[in-house]
């Protein structure tokens, strides 16, 4: 399908950056700071089991026993191939004698989207019950890892939820990542994919005017920040945005950084070893694609829901992203889930609290779907926090 002449051409390195300008004095202020790396936790050491409820005692336990390494001591390559949360829910699911076959959907497909530096491999989900004939709303998936690992087969049961829950046709992809990538790679892959569901939403049965963008940690960084560049350029806006534990700030001593230094599957050396492969340098860290809580402009952004939970470094930034959207004037509905951990999004299957946190992400994007804001049911009276 050709591009609609109102959309314009996919957005490079240079022009991707130039609406940061405003922020070079105190980029230059700060070029000289380094990511600071505190010691490489053990993945032997899992402090939130006596806090966290029985079903996500059940995943760390899991995933302990398939002994990842700690992100840090093993090179990116290696660090793809390790465990992951989702293994772990399979494995508990085994020893519960249950099924491991993943949610239904309608179908499944997988195809390749035209990015800046080539081909971006991307999956299509339509969910359960579709009908033919009338469009679907359509939502744009970026899978988490801190744009180092991961990708959309790890985050298969996310985004299998999401398509069933909000009764969309999902487009996840699998952007560029680091270090053989740096930034702005991801957040250019991130646009190139929202542009091509905009042009390209009638050919896989999505309407075009309900498009939504969601993603988990490095993928929650990516939905804001894509709403932030068609917003810069002129793009229509999403109708909504979801952030589940957004990667939303650089601040590594926030009370949850310091509260969950060492926790897992994620904590404060993760997250510093995620920046320092991601980022070209310093002045990176307080580029507002990336310190999201510190743009300069926050104005004019899609109604947004975002997800924080307890056991998580990046809950205190997530809700700070709530409460500074909020005071822009943008709607936010945000739901904090204590008990668990990051990652818990998705783990439906053995984790009843994700189960709950799939069906309100679902809810608000139907609502947004049906009338492209919040309703009124959902609009909080203040942001949730622990």
């Amino acid at each position: 399908m050709t591009r609609p002449k109102h959309l314009p051409l996919l957005i490079g390195a240079n022009a991707l950056l130039a609406m940061l300008s405003l922020t070079a004095c105190q980029q230059a202020k700060d070029a000289g700071t380094a990511v600071a790396v505190a010691p490489v936790a053990s993945a032997k050491a899992v402090p939130e089991l006596a806090t966290v409820d029985p079903d996500m005692r059940g995943v760390l336990l899991a995933l302990q026993a398939l002994d990842p390494k700690p992100l840090g001591t093993v090179p990116p390559v290696e660090a793809r191939r390790q465990p992951t949360p989702a293994d772990a829910v399979k494995r508990v699911l085994q020893e519960q004698g249950k099924s491991t076959a993943p949610e239904p959907v309608k179908s499944v497909r997988n195809f390749t989207i035209k990015g800046p530096a080539g081909p971006i491999p991307a999956r299509i989900y339509a969910p359960t019950g579709a009908a033919q004939g009338s469009p679907l709303p359509l939502i744009v998936y970026y899978h988490g890892g801190g744009w180092v690992i991961a990708d959309i087969d790890t985050y298969d049961a996310s985004e299998r939820a999401i398509a069933n829950q909000a009764g969309a046709i999902v487009v996840a992809i699998n952007y560029r990542q680091a270090p053989e990538h740096k930034f702005p790679a991801a957040h250019e892959d991130a646009l190139a994919a929202y542009q091509w569901a905009l042009a390209n939403a009638r050919s896989i049965g999505g309407d075009p005017k309900r498009v939504a963008v969601v993603g988990e940690s490095a993928g929650g960084n990516l939905a804001v920040a894509v709403s932030m560049l068609a917003r810069s350029h002129g793009l229509p806006l999403p109708v909504h945005e979801v952030a589940i534990y957004p990667i939303a700030g650089t601040d590594l001593n926030t009370p949850s950084y310091i509260e969950n230094a060492t926790a897992m599957p994620l904590n404060k050396p993760a997250m510093a070893w995620f920046f320092n492969n991601y980022l070209r340098g310093p002045a990176d860290m307080k580029n507002p694609l990336i310190d999201l809580v510190n743009a300069p402009d926050l104005a004019g952004l899609p109604p947004t829901t975002i997800v924080t939970d307890q056991v998580d470094p990046l809950r205190s930034e997530g809700q700070t992203l709530a409460q500074k959207l909020q005071t822009a004037g943008v709607p936010v509905a945000s739901r904090y889930y204590p008990g668990v951990t990051h990652e818990f999004f998705g783990m439906g299957a053995v984790v009843a609290k994700a189960k709950e946190a799939e069906a309100f992400v679902g809810s608000q994007l139907r609502s947004a779907f049906a009338h492209d804001s919040l309703s009124p049911s959902s609009k909080p009276s203040g942001v949730a926090t622990p």
